[in-house]
Parts: C-alpha cells; sequence; structure tokens
C-alpha cells in the first residue's frame, strides 16, 4: 500500500499540509491555516501546519496526531 495515503483514506501526497512541510513554504502553511480555520470554524495557526503524513515519521498536524478516530 502507498504510504502517502492515510489510515483514513486521505492522500497524504497531494495535502496542502504534507506539501508545506516538505517543501518548506510559509506561504502556502499561511492559505492552509487559514483555510482549515475558516472550513472547521477553530483557530488553525500555521505553526499547526507541519505533517508528513501518518503511515510515516515525522512531524503530524494536531488532527493526525491527536483527534483522528481512526
Amino acid at each position: 500500500m502507498n504510504q502517502l495515503i492515510g489510515c483514513c483514506g486521505l492522500d497524504c501526497e497531494a495535502c496542502d499540509a504534507r506539501i508545506a512541510t516538505v517543501t518548506n513554504d510559509n506561504a502556502l502553511r499561511e492559505k492552509t491555516a487559514a483555510l482549515w480555520s475558516k472550513l472547521n470554524g477553530v483557530p488553525i495557526t500555521s505553526d499547526m501546519i507541519n505533517c508528513t503524513g501518518c503511515r510515516v515519521d515525522g512531524a503530524k498536524t494536531p488532527f493526525c496526531d491527536k483527534l483522528c478516530p481512526v
């Protein structure tokens, strides 16, 4: 199975949080944080936008690390 498909089925390879992390793109982190804050109705900061995917070692977003039910 592709390691970049999350346990929940999310395509981590296409995820802006992962892309911003692996390319160290702070502008994409800011954009992603703003979008996710709006979509989820909770404050999300660019500092939270660091993730390499749940099936590999490395950084995880707070949701993937602590809240994901899978």
